[in-house]
Order: structure tokens, then C-alpha cells, then sequence
């Protein structure tokens, strides 16, 4: 097997399949493939909503990188954990952690539970926790680490062991660490999710989703529920990721560097309350009051006010009004979403022009 960098580039193998030779692997842009005879399709291929040989590229590259079994690529992540979450049903049981993306737990609110799906909150950060809430009737565990927006990091391993004691599979939101940084599979874990959008894609212009899994059978669930509900990704978006992933590596070591650097210079600051840092390129940090998280959102230049993460641009979100504002007050406040938190995707900039902009915007 080639090295990781190198599997970013070529895939799994490095094989033109197309017949083509074409470097840039193709964008088979079309709905439908043709066939020869009834029964007889010798691409494979029958119909872009179920595969198509661009998706299917960036699918195998990804499970190369995840060490999966197999991945499905889907048109958003909300669209891929919306189906991790499909694999079970109404009365299943299911723990999840307590700090989430706020689209997933408007997902959980809004449509899960009136669903009736048994869906509690538990905190991932402590397997004793984890263990204490598993009960016979736990069908899966779901956590991100590091979580959104406060970067708790959680033992995937020692969570795996107890959800396959128990009989339960344990799916891990990979978004914030990639495959660079972080192998759930191998650490135990039975699906890895990702927002493609984010550092995968890398470049803010595309929205995409992922489901890696490690067992034929629930790889085979997966499939059947992407090609029946149809949120699968289309074939430019599939051709502008595997391009975003080409990179990945280079990117994830910038992105790391300038993190640290940004990270060190505000623990230095006297008006920096707490710095929350877990690695990869996410920071989130809490200022003295409301006025001040709103002055610096108003003044940055060079950052940009904006929602998304892991492109190559630095970007400043405001999780309170922005990416968690469905999260209950109560919740928020535990957990420390204020509205004196901010929280950044450190990019791929000169770190010294970041750290300028920082510097004139709290300043």
C-alpha cells in the first residue's frame, strides 16, 4: 500500500481506470449509463443517483484513507449522519455526546424524537460516564472528537470496547481531525462521519458528507439507503473533493503550525479568558464579555466572518447565533457556547498576517 500522502493523489492504487489516461480523474457527468443487451452493462454502472465512476473514485479513496471497508459520499454531512442515524429506529436506543454540532442536535429534536427515537446525552469525555449510561438495549454510541465548538476530546478506544461489550456500535465524527490526524477504525470504531465540506474538500466551495464503514453488512445498509432516499453526491462536487484531498496532507500540517502559533499568542492575552485546543487547525476561545466577541467579529480584515470551517481561509464564527443557536440556553451555558465564545478555523495563511489581524481586531 502506498503512504498516506501518496493515496491523497492516487487513490488506492494508482490505475487510470477511465481507459483515457487521464491524470485529473474524469467528471462523468451524466444521469445515465448505457447498456448492450438486458443484463448486460459493462461499465457497471446503471444510474448517478445509485454510483457513478467519479464518485465511486472518491469513495475508494476515502476508505483507502479511513481504512474502511467502504464509503458512501453524500450531497452534505447532515445528509450522512441523517443516514447513520436511518440505520435505527423508533424505541432504539442511542447515546450521544453532550457537545454536538448544532445541526445535529436540531436533528435530534426536531425529527428524531418526534420519531421516538431514545436518543441521551452523555459526556463522551469520561468512559466511566459512557459505560455507567450503556444498557443491553444500546444499539450505537455517536460522539465527534474533538467536539463542536468546544474541542473535548474523547478515548476512542476505551468508548469501542465498551460499546461492543455491550452490543452496540460506535460511530465517530472525524471532521475536525481527518484522516491525517485521526483513525477511529483502527482505534476500534464501526463507521467514521465526515463533513466533506470541511478540511477533506479543504477549499470552501463545495458541500459534501461521508459515511466510512468497516462491516460488509451495515456497508451494504448504507448503500441501499443513500440509493433509495437519493442524497448522494453529484459528480462535480465528487471531482472538486478528490482535487481538495490531493492536498490534504500539506494542508493539515499548515493548518496544525499556524493553530499552535495562534493558540500560543492568545493564551498570552490578558483579555483571553480560556483558550480550548485540541489540535488540527479548530480553536475556540472565550473573551471578556459580549461586546468585546462582537468588536473583534466587526473588525477582523484578513479573517473572515463566516460559519464553515477547515478551508484554506481563516474563518471566525460566532457559535451562539450561528452554528449552535438551536442547542437549548440551558445546555449552552453548561458546556460554555456564550456569547463571549468565538470559535476559528485557523487557515493556511502567513501565520505573522494572522496573527496581525488578530492583534488589530482585540486591540
Amino acid at each position: 500500500m502506498y503512504s498516506f500522502e501518496t493515496r491523497c493523489i492516487h487513490g488506492e492504487e494508482h490505475s487510470l481506470s477511465d481507459g483515457n489516461c487521464a491524470v485529473s480523474f474524469p467528471i462523468y457527468q451524466t444521469a445515465c449509463f448505457s447498456h448492450l443487451t438486458p443484463g448486460h452493462n459493462p461499465s457497471g454502472f446503471d444510474y448517478s443517483r445509485e454510483s457513478n465512476p467519479t464518485r465511486r473514485f472518491l469513495e475508494e479513496t476515502v476508505s483507502s484513507l479511513e481504512g474502511a471497508y467502504d464509503t458512501v459520499a453524500f450531497s452534505s454531512g447532515m445528509a450522512a449522519i441523517t443516514t447513520f442515524f436511518d440505520l435505527f429506529g423508533p424505541n432504539d436506543r442511542i447515546l450521544c455526546g453532550e457537545d454536538l454540532y448544532g445541526g445535529v442536535v436540531r436533528l435530534i429534536n426536531e425529527v428524531l424524537a418526534v420519531k421516538n427515537y431514545r436518543i441521551e446525552a452523555v459526556d463522551m469525555t469520561d468512559p466511566k460516564a459512557v459505560e455507567a449510561a450503556v444498557t443491553p438495549d444500546t444499539k450505537a454510541i455517536y460522539l465527534e472528537t474533538p467536539s463542536n465548538p468546544m474541542m473535548q476530546t474523547s478515548d476512542i478506544a476505551a468508548i469501542a470496547r465498551i460499546a461492543h461489550a455491550n452490543g452496540a456500535m460506535l460511530a465517530v465524527d472525524n471532521t475536525f481531525m481527518t484522516p491525517y490526524f485521526q483513525h477511529p477504525i483502527e482505534e476500534g470504531a464501526d463507521i467514521v462521519l465526515h463533513s466533506g465540506t470541511k478540511y477533506l474538500s479543504g477549499h470552501n466551495d463545495t458541500v459534501c458528507g461521508f459515511l466510512s464503514s468497516k462491516d460488509p453488512a451495515v456497508a451494504e445498509r448504507i448503500r441501499r439507503l443513500s440509493k433509495t432516499t437519493g442524497a448522494t453526491l453529484g459528480p462535480f462536487e465528487c471531482w472538486l473533493c478528490l482535487r481538495g484531498i490531493k492536498t490534504l496532507a500539506l494542508r493539515m500540517e499548515k493548518h496544525r503550525a499556524n493553530a499552535l502559533a495562534v493558540r500560543d499568542w492568545l493564551l498570552a492575552r490578558d483579555d483571553v479568558e480560556k483558550v480550548y485546543y485540541a489540535g488540527s487547525g479548530m480553536i475556540a476561545f472565550t473573551v471578556g464579555s459580549a461586546e468585546q466577541a462582537l468588536s473583534i467579529l466587526k473588525r477582523v480584515k484578513l479573517i473572515t466572518f463566516a460559519e464553515s470551517l477547515g478551508g484554506t481561509e481563516t474563518l471566525l464564527t460566532y457559535p451562539i447565533m450561528q452554528t449552535h443557536p438551536d442547542v437549548p440556553a440551558e445546555q449552552r451555558e453548561r458546556l460554555g457556547i456564550t456569547d463571549r465564545l468565538l470559535r476559528m478555523s485557523v487557515g493556511i495563511e502567513s501565520a505573522e498576517d494572522i496573527l496581525a489581524d488578530l492583534a488589530q481586531a482585540m486591540d
